[in-house]
This record gives structure tokens, sequence and C-alpha cells, in this order.
């Protein structure tokens, strides 16, 4: 049974920084692609950062290249998102997911960034 938990969230004035970090049971991550998603109410859901230590492979989208750094750390089997330089556009609920065969298959339960 695959588990993520997603912590290190919270309220920051713009400008500022906060580390998001994922730990995963039931699961190596080094073994798969792994990803940050947010997701503002009323809005889909939305591809952050991606990483796969096997390509190697790594993906920001364009709204974040320079200020959010996606990594991993196979010994405690965790992903963390640093974000810096925050901005109110950044609000949102980060949530960290995990690829299977068919798509994004696992999921976190979400930590809230709030940026004001």
């Amino acid at each position: 049974h695959v588990q993520l938990v997603e912590s290190g969230g919270g309220l920051v004035q713009p400008g500022g920084s906060l580390r998001l970090s994922c730990a995963a049971s039931g699961y190596t991550f080094s073994d798969k692609c792994v990803a940050w998603f947010r997701q503002v109410p009323g809005k889909e859901r939305e591809g952050v950062a991606q990483i796969n230590l096997r390509g190697p492979y790594v993906y920001y989208r364009d709204s974040v290249k320079g200020r959010f750094t996606i990594a991993q750390d196979s010994a405690k089997n965790s992903l963390y998102l640093q974000m810096r330089n925050l901005k109110s556009a950044d609000t949102a609920v980060y949530y960290c997911a995990v690829l299977g065969s068919s798509g994004w298959r696992w999921w976190g339960q979400g930590t809230q960034v709030t940026v004001s």
C-alpha cells in the first residue's frame, strides 16, 4: 500500500520561501517519475515540477522556473519542493504524486500554501 504524506505548507509573505516535503511509504521514489502538482479552488490541478532520476529528467512549469527546485532524497524516500520568491499566484494546495503505468496513480492529501 503506497502512502504519500505532504508537509511544509503554510502562510508566507510575497518574496518568502517554503520547503514542501513528501514522505513515501510502501514505495521507493527513485524507481519512477514523481511530481508536485497544485490546485486552486475552481481550477484544474496543474503540474508544477517533475523529476525522474532514471532519465535523468526534470521539468518545471514556466511560471516557477528559477524559483522552485524539486529534489529527491533516496535515503529518506522523500520528495521535496523548495520554493523561493513566492508570489500570490503560487497560493494553492500542493500535492505530490507518483506516476503509474497509466497515469498519476498515487497522490498525497495535499498541503496548503498561502502567499499573502
